[in-house]
């Protein structure tokens, strides 16, 4: 797995001590623990709680992002938040799925150009 740099890159001079743990424990230790939830699987479950909590920032795209990089599928992204869409609100799946658009289509762009 990458060693995760975002926290320290993003917030590093505002709140080191608040990007060390989330670059080292939260995407270094926990998100390694590979043999009690593989990484597809933690991000299918993140991706969840973010919808669910309504949090559409850039960590929610990133996490789209990053569960592609997974192994999650588009359509199983699409499967998750119709859904998720029954139990977190109609306004939240709209949400998701105007992120996960521009991703697959700018994903998709990118692979055209290539």
């Amino acid at each position: 797995m990458k060693k995760q740099t975002a926290g320290r890159e993003y917030l590093g001079n505002l709140a080191p001590q608040f990007a060390a743990l989330n670059d080292d424990v939260l995407f270094g230790e926990v998100w390694s623990r590979e043999e009690q939830l593989s990484p597809r699987d933690r991000s299918m479950i993140t991706i969840a709680a973010l919808m669910g909590s309504g949090i559409f920032d850039r960590s929610f795209n990133d996490h789209i992002v990053k569960g592609l990089e997974n192994g999650i599928t588009k359509e199983e992204i699409v499967e998750l938040i119709t859904h998720l869409a029954f139990y977190t609100g109609w306004p939240k799946a709209w949400s998701a799925f105007a992120i996960t658009k521009e991703i697959v289509e700018k994903e998709s762009n990118n692979k055209e150009a290539n």
